[in-house]
């Protein structure tokens, strides 16, 4: 855009040249006259000309069509469950080739219900309705179970039945707590009277979840003297500190690692293969009397003191309770909107902390996998396994780049696990273009994976404030469709500035040949100052509104992502701009030339400067604002598509302007007089001028059926890869502890800067629309953030917060993420900072 600019420039130089010298030859050689200040009117005339070609020449309606996409698509998005924070994130999520998605919540409802059970050598399945009642186990079996599930969870964990309500009950806090706690209900035990008789004031110590100890554990004093250390969390982990088993009847069984070998192919296998998430619970007891053999003796004199003893001296010979199943179903929606995502050429990975064989059940629900396909499903300890030297545990590129091509399951992960494979993703270099990586996430440690991504989506509901910050889409509803709908709505973000520049780049070329020609041929310019403008306001002002506000459709997920390096201007989009140029300037230059032979007028040419308008070049003007209008309908398509009132009157917005532009010219042609350099027309003319227009809509179609061939690579624009020693944009990120995002985000040229700032100054008032847009967002999440955080200190209990789950975010780090900037580095560099980021 920026040398259309410069040629622009030369062309309006060349413009004033040509016409001043011709007029100087003619009038003062040829003529003989002499010089008069009267002749200082053809100068200025001559120069507002050129001035004139220059306007129409340089595209600084490109921001405004950019911003006001962004922007509206920004607007939209809010009813699709997408909060933008970030304007250029819109844009960049259109060109995502892989999407790292978290399972629960995202894949699955997140809503958790136990549905088997193992307790007392006995298998309760295959669903919910088999069950045992608390009148089924044993005695001290029952307490245990009942207790240790009531006790040794959050207290702000809860499950309410809504009076009236017959439907599912309500589940506050974390979701598989509350699976557990409807157990209890259905056992038919009242977890709250338990919560009670055992208040949160009583613990000895609590050792909260975190997703490296994958378990969470609570000590509690005994009625009888001692103290009982309840435990749950991931069976494979739990069994592996488990010494002693309740077998039948509640008898206390040695647990060998034979005995928990068996329990894993017979009990937890199956469970996680019909994608239930497999959680054990346990116990132990300090006692200062005599102990059983799978209890601790210690000296009545002292208590223990569980901290010198250490975590893992505390939690260890335990003795499992029982091992439940709870399922958490897939989303409806999920597995069609998954094959939508591979059908638009991205590849879905989900990164899970649980069970391998759990995860490859649901992955194969969603449809990530399928049976028979070579790709890899792997835990998180495999996983780096495989991408670290052996020699120095160092990760390796080049080891990450023989896994992550065929990875579609990471199983058992940490936070630190996605970090790193979201960086290998980006980093590599195997693909003939970087990958646009989109990652999910919803806790404190999920941030540094989150700015490291391209585009980095945090949950609505489930997400923490520190994930929200370190975001640049909120899902407002934690739903992957959504995921999708901003894939549609980046494309169309994309198409939507292809569409204003396949529409422009047209009119300026017309316009500009138009200028040059008449100023050589005929000494004037047939499309006089006033006019230009008009035409300029038509194809920057008015287009880029009606073009960047265009809906997306579910055919923009029928092809694959453009890429970073993709021309601006593909070879279909040049031909249409060369091939309706073509016709234009073809219509132009017959009126021109012969228009008083085809109409029967008088011919406007070699008019006096005191002339005033003329018929033959109204119609020249009236002619090609009719043919620049009936264009724009074409420029709607830009993939060659041969019906191009598709959707015409899905968008209020392009056909009003439309309407209202043509009601617009009417009144300028036969209204605008001396104003305008118009005359009043006749119905005849007019009604030429409207066919010439509707004739650039069969024109397309004969521009449609022209093949590209060999052409087609020679005629794109705009393939060169960005310039990443640009010194446009400058960022200082050594004392940040993760790498913000935009350090691999492409560097936008020194080209796209020049062009904002020649059209920022037209832009001023025109981005006070863009700045209600953003402040009405940003009011919005502030809201929202001021809510999660007051219901996370009124529910969160001094005991349930996990310390070791805190991070620390540089603020400057955090900031840098609100400049825009497309990923592909075609467009501008706008400032979009967000003060709450």
């Amino acid at each position: 855009a920026i040398q259309i600019g410069y040629g622009g420039m030369a062309v309006s130089l060349v413009t004033v040249l040509i016409l001043s010298i011709r007029f100087s030859i003619d009038e003062f050689f040829f003529e003989g006259s002499a010089w008069d200040m009267y002749y200082i009117n053809f100068y200025v005339k001559f120069i507002i000309i050129g001035v004139t070609v220059l306007v129409v020449a340089v595209p600084e309606g490109l921001p405004l069509a950019v911003t006001l996409s962004l922007a509206y698509s920004v607007k939209k998005m809010m009813a699709d469950n997408n909060l933008v924070r970030h304007l250029d994130a819109c844009e960049t999520m259109g060109n995502a080739t892989t999407i790292c998605s978290d399972k629960t919540g995202t894949l699955t409802t997140n809503r958790m219900t136990v549905v088997q059970a193992y307790i007392c050598s006995h298998h309760f399945k295959p669903d919910r309705n088999s069950l045992p009642k608390i009148r089924d186990l044993p005695g001290q079996v029952g307490i245990l179970v009942t207790q240790g599930i009531s006790v040794n969870s959050s207290y702000s964990s809860d499950v309410k039945q809504e009076s009236g309500n017959a439907g599912l009950p309500t589940q506050i806090g974390n979701k598989t707590e509350c699976a557990l706690l409807g157990f209890v209900l259905d056992l038919g035990v009242d977890y709250r009277q338990l919560r009670r008789e055992m208040p949160d004031t009583r613990f000895k110590k609590v050792y909260t979840f975190n997703s490296a100890r994958k378990s969470m554990s609570t000590i509690i004093p005994l009625d009888t003297g001692g103290y009982r250390v309840y435990t749950k969390g991931a069976s494979e982990i739990i069994m592996k500190k488990c010494s002693f088993l309740l077998g039948e009847g509640g008898k206390v069984e040695s647990f060998t690692t034979a005995h928990q070998d068996r329990l894993v192919q017979t009990v937890i296998e199956p469970m996680a293969k019909d994608g239930l998430r497999t959680i054990s619970i346990a116990y132990r007891d300090f006692v200062p009397s005599k102990a059983e053999k799978n209890q601790v003796h210690y000296d009545p004199g002292t208590e223990p003191n569980f901290e010198t003893m250490g975590e893992d001296n505390v939690i260890a010979n335990m003795t499992c309770i029982c091992i439940v199943g709870i399922e958490d179903p897939v989303r409806e929606e999920v597995p069609g909107a998954i094959k939508k995502c591979q059908r638009a050429g991205i590849t879905v990975r989900m990164v899970t902390g649980d069970n391998i064989n759990t995860a490859r059940a649901i992955a194969t629900k969603c449809g990530i996998i399928k049976p028979g396909d070579n790709f890899l499903v792997l835990e998180g300890k495999d996983f780096n396994k495989k991408i670290r030297d052996p020699h120095t545990n160092e990760i390796r590129q080049d080891l990450l780049d023989k896994i992550w091509p065929r990875l579609r399951v990471l199983a058992r992960s940490q936070p630190v696990d996605k970090y790193t494979l979201v960086k290998g993703i980006i980093d590599s270099n195997i693909s003939s273009s970087r990958e646009v990586v989109a990652v999910t996430g919803d806790g404190t440690n999920d941030a540094p994976a989150l700015k490291k991504a391209d585009v980095g989506f945090a949950m609505g509901i489930a997400g923490t404030d520190v994930a929200k910050e370190a975001s640049d889409i909120i899902l407002t509803d934690d739903n992957f469709t959504s995921i999708v709908k901003a894939v549609m709505w980046g494309r169309n973000v994309y198409d939507s500035i292809a569409k204003f520049l396949q529409f422009q780049l047209t009119v300026n070329v017309v316009a500009v040949v138009v200028a040059f020609v008449g100023a050589c041929a005929i000494q004037d310019s047939p499309l006089k100052a006033v006019q230009m403008l008009w035409v300029n306001l038509i194809m920057d002002t008015l287009a880029s509104l009606a073009l960047a506000t265009e809906l997306p459709t579910p055919d923009l997920l029928h092809r694959k992502p453009y890429g970073r390096t993709s021309p601006l201007i593909s070879a279909t989009m040049a031909k249409n701009i060369l091939g309706q140029a073509i016709y234009q300037l073809v219509i132009v230059f017959g009126i021109m030339f012969f228009g008083e032979k085809l109409f029967d007028i008088d011919s406007g040419r070699y008019a006096d400067l005191r002339a005033p308008p003329s018929v033959h070049f109204t119609i020249i003007f009236n002619a090609f604002v009719m043919m620049t209008l009936f264009n724009e309908i074409n420029a709607r398509k830009i993939h060659g598509q041969r019906n191009v009132f598709t959707g015409f009157f899905t968008n209020p917005i392009y056909y009003v302007i439309w309407i209202v532009t043509f009601i617009s010219q009417i009144v300028i042609i036969q209204w605008g007089g001396q104003a305008f350099s118009t005359a009043k027309l006749s119905v005849e003319q007019w009604v030429w001028c409207i066919l010439f227009g509707v004739g650039t809509l069969v024109w397309q179609q004969v521009i449609t059926t022209i093949p590209i061939g060999s052409f087609g690579k020679s005629m794109e624009l705009g393939t060169q890869p960005p310039d990443m020693s640009s010194p446009c944009v400058v960022e200082d990120s050594q004392h940040n502890s993760f790498p913000s995002h935009h350090h691999h985000h492409p560097v936008v040229g020194r080209s796209g800067q020049i062009l904002w700032i020649r059209g920022l100054t037209r832009l001023q008032t025109q981005l006070r629309v863009i700045r209600a847009f953003k402040s009405t967002l940003e009011d919005m999440e502030e809201k929202r953030s001021c809510h999660s955080m007051h219901s996370l200190r009124s529910t969160r209990s001094h005991l349930t917060r996990p310390t070791s789950d805190i991070s620390y975010i540089d603020d400057e780090d955090r900031g840098r993420k609100g400049s825009s900037q497309a990923t592909n580095g075609h467009y501008i560099r706008a400032s979009t900072h967000d003060p709450g980021c």
